[in-house]
């Protein structure tokens, strides 16, 4: 495993921003300045405070989360064996997929894990085939066994 990034601090405006935008978001026309102004904030504050974020790393992505399975598509947990002088440039050759929602790396065998979403069952084997060819690794999958929602609250 690489070292550790060096941890970002949250104060608590960006804690109270990260728990209270994981149950829902609101469907109206300003929905930045609708949850802006239930933590007390102006909107150019909340969407200012998104992207540092983000960009800080802190979020890894804002965006829905769609049940795949439901609109016809297919979902996929996948690892592979990655050497570490290669990680970060396959890690990329993944980021670069638009199959691919995320990857993190774990101390384990299987040391990078990410998940595959595809608009068809057939797209996650042929996604794998795609991440073989590209990598020369190969690419173990994992499919849903059962559904877990689980949320992240950052503690004060």
């Amino acid at each position: 495993m690489r070292p550790a990034a060096t941890p970002v601090v949250l104060d608590e405006i960006d804690r109270r921003i990260v728990n209270s935008l994981q149950g829902g978001f609101p469907l109206v026309p300003r929905p930045y300045a609708a949850v802006a102004e239930t933590l007390g904030l102006g909107e150019d504050e909340l969407l200012a405070r998104l992207r540092a974020l983000l960009a800080s790393g802190v979020l890894s992505r804002f965006g829905p989360m769609y049940d795949a399975e439901k609109f016809g598509g297919a979902v996929s947990l996948a690892a592979m064996r990655v050497p570490a002088e290669r990680f970060d440039a396959v890690a990329a050759i993944l980021m670069d997929m638009p199959e691919i929602a995320h990857n993190y790396e774990r101390d384990h065998p299987l040391d990078m894990w990410f998940v595959i979403a595809t608009e068809t069952p057939a797209g996650i084997e042929a996604t794998r085939r795609a991440i073989e060819a590209r990598t020369d690794l190969e690419v173990l999958l994992f499919p849903k066994e059962r559904e877990y929602f689980i949320g992240m609250r950052v503690e004060a």
